[in-house]
């Protein structure tokens, strides 16, 4: 160690470099010129190695482009040039390709290293793997924007169900009773789109939604393969078993307590999409015989 009497302390270089290459960073330094074959690779430290999967013998000498790939945005690079040649520092992002050819979004800010006349002698750059930053912040604003569009939809659909209810209500509070059970079975339907990650809910799911409370004394078959719907498609189904599930409330199997239901669904491939069949049995309800409804929806 020493020490400058014109400025404070200097660093030992070993120090210097212990720091570097203990750093989480991806440290590379490259000599000055920007034209090819240059810039050239002097040091990298072992974080560098990490995030590329290639060893330092085998980057030091070429120019960090060898990590681009046909998928690496041109306008950033050219970005890139014109900052190193104004002699600013530059930051941003790109996609990479490591030795293994996957890809990896990398962040990185380079500075220029200077001699004492103001001239560039170096370049180091200190990048990091942003990729599942990138895809979380990507994911955020997919969750975003699907939000906008079923909030715009949802209430579209209040406002279709008021004044459907309006006009089959005949009093107040049948309009109430009817307006409330809608909308808790549109909020049902809602809260299983959003707590999954596709957005998305299943037929069964849905079924179970409004038909679980009554789910006793083996009540209840429900029968068929495992379909998942959209939530633009979830809704309107969902709203359909909702219907179908009051009236069994007030005419059908469900309000007898010896009633029984049974929900058997299918999917059928057409020539142009699939659809999703299910056929709704009642049996012994207040009424003779067997109540039954067929229903069908585009499936995805």
């Amino acid at each position: 160690m020493y020490r400058d009497i014109s400025g404070p302390p200097a660093i030992d270089l070993r120090l210097l470099q212990a720091a570097v290459e203990a750093s989480g960073e991806a440290i590379l330094i490259t000599s000055a010129e920007l034209d090819e074959p240059g810039p050239r690779i002097e040091y990298v430290n072992p974080a560098f190695t990490r995030m590329t999967g290639y060893a330092a013998e085998e980057v030091v000498g070429r120019s960090p482009r060898f990590l681009q790939g046909p998928g690496t945005d041109r306008a950033v690079l050219d970005a890139l040039r014109a900052s190193l040649e104004a002699g600013d520092a530059a930051q941003g992002e790109a996609l990479n390709y490591r030795k293994d050819g996957s890809t990896y979004v990398v962040e990185w800010l380079i500075t220029p290293v200077r001699e004492a006349d103001g001239c560039i002698s170096h370049w180091v750059s200190a990048q990091r793997d942003v990729t599942e930053r990138r895809a979380g912040e990507d994911r955020q604003a997919m969750m975003v924007r699907e939000l906008h569009h079923r909030v715009k939809n949802t209430l579209a659909t209040v406002q279709a169900v008021m004044n459907a209810t309006v006009r089959s209500s005949l009093s107040v509070a049948e309009f109430t009773r009817a307006l409330s059970g809608r909308i808790a079975s549109l909020a049902r339907t809602h809260a299983l789109i959003t707590e999954d990650l596709a957005q998305a809910a299943s037929f069964e799911g849905l079924l179970r939604a409004e038909l679980g409370p009554y789910d006793e004394r083996g009540r209840l078959t429900l029968e068929g393969p495992r379909v998942v719907l959209p939530s633009e498609l979830a809704v309107p189904v969902g709203m359909t078993l909702h219907e179908l599930t009051t009236n069994a409330l007030r005419h059908g199997s469900l309000a007898d307590p010896d009633g029984k239901l049974r929900v058997m669904w299918r999917i059928e491939d057409g020539p142009v999409e699939r659809s999703l069949h299910w056929d709704w049995a009642e049996f012994d309800g207040p009424r003779s015989g067997t109540r039954r409804a067929r229903a069908s929806a585009r499936a995805c």
